[in-house]
């Protein structure tokens, strides 16, 4: 237990101070100087080395009933979080342990210990956390293997393939025995990592002309599973491509977030009847109990470097809404994380 003298007396915290219309600007938010709480029974505190920056925290942003509560003006945003217990009251947590918890977008987090847990620098990098072994992680396993229900054979098509979650689908994929992994992303650099680094089998700049028309070229065989990430015009396209009895696991619609309209497409829902098709939306918080065992395989293909991850990184607490923005712009590849230094 570190002696009250050595506690922090203040730190940033970022607050939203007005809900967005559209899309987010700098002025939505505010960094914050504010006291730090030393624990109380059952706590600790934790000095954040790594923020997440995710986009569901977009729709928390909006006033609206969700299976989430929404963020709350003029108070602190929260989101996933690894830092370094500094001060603890709580048994079984000690300084210098690292945790893995979810009051981010600050400096310091005081928290009940039942809502931290543990994590190794030793086993994988602390930012892993965050992103491939993490809730994007769990979301991409949980949402190929048990939501869309992957079979080993089953061509699977991945929107936003160059996100945290996307890239880690399609990889599993392909370690589980997919006839065909294609993935679509923003920029021919993406495209390359896909192919050339996660090991897809094609992929496509959905900027460069007819998503149908590029993911028919890509898939001259249709595909079983797609795994939505973004909504809207892709989604359309992959009705026009899925096969009868095709799978589409809906996790996002990055799409749509900022959007002030209703989105044009898809305008052909009909497809679903004739295609017999199976459209599920799906949150990770219903999987948790995946957890261990997706921990222990995907940790494993980690360290044989069967799945590979990138993660972009942006440095400063102050930082974090440049980095929340630029994630929704797509100027991440791989994780979008900011950290605060060890």
């Amino acid at each position: 237990m570190s002696s009250p003298d050595t506690l922090p007396a203040t730190g940033r915290e970022w607050h939203l101070i007005a809900r967005p219309q559209g899309w987010p600007t700098p002025g939505d938010f505010a960094l914050r100087e504010r006291p730090v709480a030393a624990p109380d029974d059952g706590q600790i505190l934790v000095r954040n080395l790594h923020l997440s920056v995710d986009p569901y925290m977009r729709g928390r942003m909006n006033d609206v009933k969700s299976y989430v509560p929404p963020f709350q003006l003029d108070e602190p945003m929260g989101g996933g979080a690894v830092g370094v217990v500094i001060a603890s009251k709580a048994e079984g947590f000690v300084p210098g342990d690292h945790v893995l918890h979810d009051l981010g977008w600050r400096e310091y987090a005081t928290l009940r210990a039942r809502h931290a847990t543990k994590v190794s620098a030793e086993m994988a990098p602390l930012t892993t956390y965050l992103g491939v072994l993490g809730m994007p992680g769990l979301t991409a396993y949980a949402g190929l293997l048990e939501v869309a229900s992957f079979k080993e054979g089953d061509a699977v098509f991945v929107s936003g393939a160059a996100g945290a979650v996307g890239s880690e689908v399609g990889q599993i994929a392909r370690l589980k025995g997919a006839s065909r992994v294609i993935g679509s992303a923003g920029s021919d650099e993406k495209v390359r990592v896909l192919t050339e680094e996660y090991g897809f089998d094609a992929a496509f700049n959905y900027k460069s002309g007819s998503l149908t028309g590029q993911l028919k070229e890509a898939a001259p065989d249709g595909i079983d599973v797609y795994f939505d990430n973004v909504g809207g015009d892709h989604l359309e396209a992959a009705i026009n491509v899925l096969n009868v009895h095709g799978r589409a696991t809906i996790c996002g619609m990055i799409s749509q977030y900022n959007a002030t309209e209703p989105p044009a497409a898809p305008r052909n829902l009909a497809m679903l009847i004739g295609k017999q098709l199976r459209l599920q939306g799906m949150l990770v918080l219903d999987h948790a109990d995946l957890m261990p065992q997706f921990f222990e395989e995907v940790s494993a293909w980690i360290r044989s470097g069967e799945l590979r991850y990138r993660e972009t990184v942006v440095e400063g607490v102050g930082n974090t809404v440049d980095a929340f923005l630029g994630m929704l712009k797509g100027e991440n590849t791989g994780k979008m994380i900011v950290s605060l230094g060890d």
